[in-house]
């Protein structure tokens, strides 16, 4: 919702300040409910509604799966927050605006071993899912090159993530200072909740970029987010003059909600596409084949500022080359 909320109000903004190269778009958005199969469902009504550009698909599984169907179509595909690796392999029409999972993973286990958080860390991952397992592989494998010990790694599944109660006791068994959660937000919140009444209020807690929108989870308890460090490109809180400027338009727009960076990737994401828009004169005329072609010719080419990065580029690849400032914390 956070995606979807996001795209309407920067294609709201671009249509009110005369569209993109003076034609007007036309917005359309189908759930895929977290569903590999559902996702490509989702992408055929699009299809067929008239779809020439996709801003999708939210999740990385998902998006594998709409990514294998857009290369078929020869549509152009850039992702707000798909953040495998595996969405871009072998395929050429689609781009990424996240940092991908691989950043993500390393960049953790530096910043924890960097500034000295934990000397034992304890994991908690989803296996079933490419996003989670992913980060995990990294954050392990960079792990070797900190100074701390991972003593407890737990895995869950899709079909068995409501009870986390046995990974939870090894985890506390292990005398872990820090769990790391490279999670969504709806698993972290029942892993949090669960971690509290099992007494481990004491282990610190530290999320990826999927943990972000955790607040909004419907009977959480927020107090149990006290404290818990998470890496995201975005910060509601931020004093940035562009970010402050988005949070208020998007709370405007959408009675006071506050967003998330699932939203802010997804508002850059639409004017990257006005970018490679202008930038390659492309035209409805070109159809859904000549539209990609002319705007995988330019995405090497464009640099965006963004709410997520500045002077964000692309490689051929597909991969999203963002330039961050140094990072801050936010209550």
């Amino acid at each position: 919702l956070a995606v979807k909320n996001a795209t309407e109000l920067a294609i709201n903004e671009i249509n009110a300040a005369g569209g993109i190269n003076g034609y007007q778009v036309e917005f359309n958005f189908q759930d895929d409910e977290l569903d590999n199969e559902k996702s490509v469902n989702a992408y055929n009504n699009l299809k067929d509604w008239g779809m020439n550009i996709l801003v999708g698909t939210v999740t990385s599984g998902c998006c594998i799966a709409v990514a294998a169907e857009t290369k078929n179509d020869n549509m152009f595909q850039l992702t707000p927050s798909g953040s495998s690796v595996d969405i871009i392999n072998g395929n050429d029409n689609v781009f990424q605006v996240c940092f991908t999972d691989p950043n993500q993973g390393i960049g953790a286990a530096q910043y924890i071993g960097q500034n000295n958080l934990a000397q034992k860390v304890a994991v908690i991952y989803d296996s079933s899912d490419v996003y989670s397992s992913g980060i995990y592989a990294k954050f392990a494998e960079e792990a070797a090159n900190q100074n701390f010990e991972i003593v407890s790694a737990e895995a869950f599944t899709a079909d068995n993530k409501t009870d986390f109660s046995v990974q939870l006791k090894k985890i506390k068994d292990s005398g872990a200072e820090l769990l790391f959660l490279p999670n969504y937000y709806a698993d972290n919140a029942l892993i949090l909740q669960q971690a509290h009444d099992a007494g481990m209020d004491d282990v610190k807690k530290f999320g990826v970029d999927g943990m972000d929108g955790i607040l909004g989870v419907e009977n959480f308890d927020t107090s149990l987010a006290e404290g818990v460090m998470l890496l995201t490109p975005f910060s509601a809180t931020s004093e940035d003059e562009k970010s402050q400027a988005f949070v208020k338009a998007y709370e405007d727009a959408n009675k006071d909600e506050v967003p998330n960076q699932f939203a802010a990737d997804a508002y850059d994401a639409v004017y990257v596409v006005k970018e490679a828009i202008e930038k390659s004169g492309a035209t409805p005329a070109d159809g859904v084949s000549g539209i990609c072609d002319k705007l995988k010719g330019v995405m090497t080419e464009i640099t965006y500022d963004g709410l997520t990065g500045s002077a964000m580029s692309w490689a051929a690849d597909g991969l999203s080359l963002i330039h961050i400032s140094e990072p801050t914390r936010h209550a």
